[in-house]
């Protein structure tokens, strides 16, 4: 099988690692955070403003982009990157977990899952095959094996039967996937918040052997401690040498101690989805621009912040917006969040290069802990 997507490692500090996965496309810093372009667009943001806050890739939606405007049309006008006008690397998810979401409009067999379309009803019809189809005709440069994810909690049973199904649909992905040079396939690791399940998982996904691996079932309603317990054990399962990704991860504290478990790719709707309803991730934590408190004060969201809205406009000038409704203040909060992400990104890059990363990591929580500036 010819592979041109490798990744590198270049420095370690207890299990936090620093890297580089590189692909036709360019190349991509981990720890990595990938801001999410759900509809082949991240909502309120220009892709060159995306690039600007320094993304190396985004994350597309199978599910979605099948059902409009159809991965068909897409490949017909050139492929996403082209259809986005995003030039860098493009990770699909496979659709599996949007699915599983729809409860009452699906229908799970061994061969796949038949559903019905959340904007107009009509029936569908995902299974391994048909997932890595699709995500060809996207043209996407990093391709997520077709899984099922049970929200937790769950009983063992349950666990263990939704894991091993996803591991034979992992086989069948990667038969799919075909030698494809320049495009990387995943698996991804189930098993729930039960660690022989998690080592099962991890086995039989190393046999099969994938470019990277992803660590999922986790971010659906088991709450950080437990999330965290689980990446105490489960990237240990998985290759050294390849990428390992928490899928739909999250909050910064979740991003900071899921790199001091061995984390090396995130991706998560939070601040892009939190910038439109007006809370703003800052070095102290979460400001709410909607608050009262904000309509008078001249200040920065951050004062050390180079993003666009802290250096262009005062709180009491956010707020104002926000209140308004205008466009712009989604806009302008979205890339102060995606802003935020990146620069957390660089920074613990930047430490575990000079093995400052735990000195970092107790600093970070120090801050948090401290909340917002003080008002006036």
């Amino acid at each position: 099988m010819t592979r041109n997507i490798n990744f590198q490692l270049h420095a370690t500090e207890g299990r936090a690692r620093t890297g580089t996965l590189r692909t036709p496309r360019g190349d991509i810093r981990t720890p990595a955070f990938m801001p999410v372009g759900t509809a082949a667009t991240v909502k309120a943001m220009l892709p060159g403003s995306v690039r600007a806050t320094g993304a190396d890739i985004l994350l597309g939606n199978t599910y979605h982009l099948m059902l409009r405007p159809t991965a068909e049309r897409i490949n017909a006008l050139g492929g996403l990157h082209r259809f986005m006008n995003w030039d860098r690397p493009i990770l699909t998810d496979s659709g599996g977990f949007q699915v599983m979401s729809l409860a009452d409009l699906r229908k799970l067999t061994e061969e796949g899952v038949t559903f019905r379309s959340h904007i107009d009803g009509s029936k569908h019809m995902l299974s391994p095959e048909t997932s890595m189809q699709i995500q060809k005709l996207l043209g996407s440069d990093i391709v997520m094996c077709f899984d099922e994810c049970p929200a937790l909690p769950a009983d063992r049973d349950r666990i263990a039967e939704s894991m091993r199904l996803s591991m034979r649909w992992a086989q069948r992905s990667r038969d799919a996937f075909g030698d494809r040079p320049g495009h990387a396939l995943f698996g991804i690791q189930q098993g729930g918040d039960i660690e022989d399940l998690r080592g099962e998982s991890a086995e039989a996904l190393r046999a099969i052997d994938f470019d990277g691996y992803a660590v999922g079932g986790l971010a659906v309603g088991e709450g950080q401690e437990i999330m965290f317990k689980v990446l105490d054990y489960a990237p240990g399962m998985l290759p050294e040498d390849k990428p390992r990704y928490l899928m739909g991860v999250g909050k910064p504290d979740d991003i900071v101690g899921a790199v001091a478990r061995g984390i090396d790719m995130f991706d998560c709707v939070l601040p892009s989805r939190s910038g439109r309803t007006g809370q703003l991730f800052t070095r102290r934590g979460v400001v709410n621009i909607k608050n009262a408190r904000h309509q008078n004060d001249p200040r920065p969201i951050d004062d050390q912040c180079t993003c666009p809205a802290c250096t262009g406009y005062s709180r009491a000038y956010l707020h104002h917006v926000f209140r308004a409704q205008e466009i712009i203040s989604s806009m302008l909060l979205t890339w102060h969040n995606l802003h935020y992400y990146q620069e957390l990104m660089s920074d613990i890059r930047a430490a575990i290069a000079a093995g400052t990363f735990t000195e970092f990591q107790r600093e970070f929580n120090a801050l948090r802990a401290q909340g917002d500036l003080e008002p006036l």
